[in-house]
């Protein structure tokens, strides 16, 4: 007779979250980057990343998705994973070498993959705190001016808000339309949970992949957060992208690309200055249903 088998608890054995509340990345100015998936976070960040490097400043991307994408345009290739080379040494941290995860990539922007644990078994947040503990323990973060995370999608669990544990500011990308504009509206909740406890604050809201803002402003007025930048959908950012390259090496002539660069290199500007921050209060679900839209 074959024994019954012996269930699991759900989640038993996975990457669980673990932060260690010492872990705080001191001395740089933190960035997190959030947004609905697929609206352009990652080539919004690298190119903040690279606008931030033409002012003079070290700069370093800390990607936060599993698929490892966040920092290619910059590298011109996919880095290995902090997870996966954790793997390799069983998660002796101190077998690693900076070298083995971290890389350099357009004007000296230094690149970071988080990666993500395998799907279905755990938390990205501890690969936050890991990824974050291995830069401390190499003193990486001692030269670095600006530290931006790119994080996964919209805000889905606890893990993937772990950024906001470290940034001083959160930024949210959205475009001009419902869906976007929808999943911001939690994002901006979801940091505001996160100020309750941590020192982060909502910057504001870039405009993304949109011609027009009116829905954007629309909703950031109402619920009391400024749009910091615009950035049209422009076919040389599309482009860039199957370049693997930033759009600050696009061809320059192109007026078009050009009115990009400078915008990015106004925002990292006004970010560097410092912004004040956003006491936005969300919508419920239906009453922002109700509010986006036309009749």
């Amino acid at each position: 007779m074959t024994p019954p088998k012996t269930m699991q608890p759900d989640g038993e054995g996975s990457v669980q979250v673990k932060l260690d509340p010492t872990d705080k990345i001191k001395g740089a100015k933190v960035f997190a980057v959030y947004g609905k998936g697929g609206i352009g976070k990652s080539t919004t960040s690298s190119n903040l990343s690279a606008a931030f490097s033409k002012l003079g400043h070290r700069v370093l991307q800390i990607g936060c998705d599993p698929k490892h994408d966040s920092t290619f345009t910059l590298t011109k290739k996919l880095m290995p994973t902090v997870i996966d080379v954790l793997e390799e040494v069983e998660f002796h941290s101190e077998e690693l070498r900076p070298e083995d995860y971290m890389f350099e990539g357009y004007n000296g922007v230094m690149c970071v993959e988080a990666g993500g644990p395998p799907a279905g078994t755990g938390c990205g947040g501890y690969v936050v705190g890991q990824t974050v503990k291995l830069l401390k323990q190499h003193h990486l973060l001692e030269d670095t001016d600006v530290v931006i995370f790119d994080v996964l999608g919209d805000v889905v669990c606890g893990g993937f808000a772990a950024p906001l544990q470290h940034a001083e500011r959160a930024l949210v990308v959205a475009a001009n339309d419902f869906d976007s504009i929808f999943a911001m509206n939690r994002i901006v909740a979801a940091i505001g949970a996160k100020a309750k406890n941590y020192e982060v604050r909502l910057a504001g809201v870039i405009a993304n992949r949109s011609r027009e803002t009116d829905e954007i402003d629309r909703f950031a007025d109402k619920i009391g957060m400024e749009r910091l930048a615009h950035f049209k959908d422009l076919d040389a950012i599309r482009r860039s992208r199957l370049k693997k390259c930033t759009l600050f090496e696009m061809d320059s002539d192109d007026p078009d690309v050009h009115a990009a660069q400078m915008e990015y290199i106004r925002l990292a500007q006004l970010l560097w200055d410092g912004v004040e921050p956003q006491t936005a209060t969300p919508m419920k679900d239906r009453d922002i249903f109700d509010f986006l839209g036309f009749e």
